[in-house]
């Protein structure tokens, strides 16, 4: 489903009927005409041939690996998936048993989760489904009648993102789909004060109701995305927890692509200016639908950690082009069409997991916790300076 509130409209997923496999001739290449056409999700995408050749090439890989999840399911039963959970307490055969699981799951979610399964699988390893079954079966709907006619501050500026949230999408773009967006994000600015809402947040709304079968299972993958997943205050007023990704990712680059780092170091580029997107948005902006939800499948199953594995992964893709670059605008301008144009998710994350280097989600929060306290007296310094010809003004 499209995740409206009543669940009225599916997702077909029969790849062969939803796509035009083109056949361009060796002539109609080297012309590199621009062709639009539809994703997996309906967004209109724009390329030359050769893209579209290589959206038929993914969607060949996505049907091969849903038959391997059906045949996983066929041999190892029903939620196979979830039987991967080391104990010490289990006998040796029983842990070995669940080691070779967890592993299995984990090569099999870099290759990408089957469309059809992604709405119970991030449902359930994510672990929304659990945080979800400690509250009344009503809650959601009981918080849409609670909510219903209030007006604030996150209301308001909801009201005002969402006809620009994928503009042009044949469902979000709607009555109904602005309905179905505006009650997850408004339930939730309710849900968490302290957060409200944040812009940015309607991509991610948005591309979960695309995602998941109800609009329910969207606000419970949104919750347990900000309130688990995802580092605190990375959606506050201040945008604290972003501020320092930004830090950190900025000093990745830095110990992962010096040369990069340090040629961007000289031309006075803030990665911040592409890399703020990149995280608040999780990509969704950036990156083709698919692409983006392959990243997506790690994040919900590994963490936080994947999204500096494929901002790294995209600098690095790009390393000698962006050596030669004379201009701001120039690096501004071959990040953007790279990311626009990367439509082969295994491309992307061959890149991030096996060209940047190991890097655990202990060393993250270790370099989290290392840069925070700068990050916060730079916000503190910034908020007095804007505070100062106010006070003056007063005096």
């Amino acid at each position: 489903m499209y995740g409206t509130h009543e669940s009225k409209r599916s997702i077909t997923f029969d790849y062969q009927s939803q796509v035009i496999n083109y056949r361009p001739s060796i002539y109609t290449r080297r012309a590199n005409i621009t062709v639009k056409f539809q994703d997996l999700y309906e967004f209109t995408v724009e390329g030359n041939v050769d893209d579209v050749n290589v959206l038929n090439e993914v969607r060949e890989r996505v049907r091969q690996q849903g038959r391997v999840w059906w045949a996983l399911e066929a041999s190892k039963g029903a939620n196979w998936y979830l039987q991967t959970h080391v104990s010490s307490t289990l006998k040796g055969s029983l842990r070995f048993s669940a080691m070779v699981n967890a592993v299995t799951l984990r090569r099999l979610i870099r290759k990408g989760i089957p469309p059809v399964w992604r709405p119970k699988v991030w449902l359930t390893l994510s672990g929304a489904a659990k945080k979800k079954s400690t509250v009344p079966e009503s809650y959601y709907s009981d918080l849409i009648k609670a909510t219903a006619g209030e007006v604030t501050a996150a209301t308001k500026q909801i009201d005002h993102d969402l006809p620009r949230t994928f503009p042009g999408h044949p469902w979000l773009d709607t009555p109904e789909g602005h309905a179905a967006l505006r009650r997850v994000l408004v339930v939730y600015s309710f849900r968490d004060s302290y957060v409200g809402y944040c812009q940015g947040l309607n991509y991610v709304a948005a591309l979960l109701l695309l995602v998941m079968k109800t609009e329910e299972d969207a606000f419970w993958m949104l919750a347990v995305l900000l309130e688990n997943v995802l580092v605190n205050d990375c959606y506050t007023n201040n945008l604290t927890g972003c501020h320092v990704e930004q830090r950190v990712f900025k000093d990745l680059l830095a110990k992962k692509l010096t040369k990069v780092a340090a040629h961007l170091e000289e031309l006075e580029f803030d990665v911040s200016l592409v890399a703020t997107e990149w995280f608040l948005c999780l990509f969704s902006k950036s990156l083709p639908s698919e692409t983006t939800l392959r990243v997506w499948d790690i994040l919900f199953y590994e963490g936080a950690k994947v999204l500096f594995n494929v901002a790294l992964a995209i600098f690095k893709m790009k390393e000698d082009e962006l050596l030669l670059t004379q201009q701001v605008g120039d690096v501004i301008f071959i990040l953007q069409k790279t990311t626009h144009h990367l439509f082969d998710p295994d491309e992307l994350l061959e890149v991030a997991f096996d060209k940047i280097g190991s890097m655990t989600t202990n060393t993250i929060s270790k370099e989290r916790k290392k840069l925070e306290p700068a990050v916060m007296a730079e916000l503190d310094e910034r908020l007095r300076r804007l505070n100062s010809p106010r006070e003056e003004e007063t005096n």
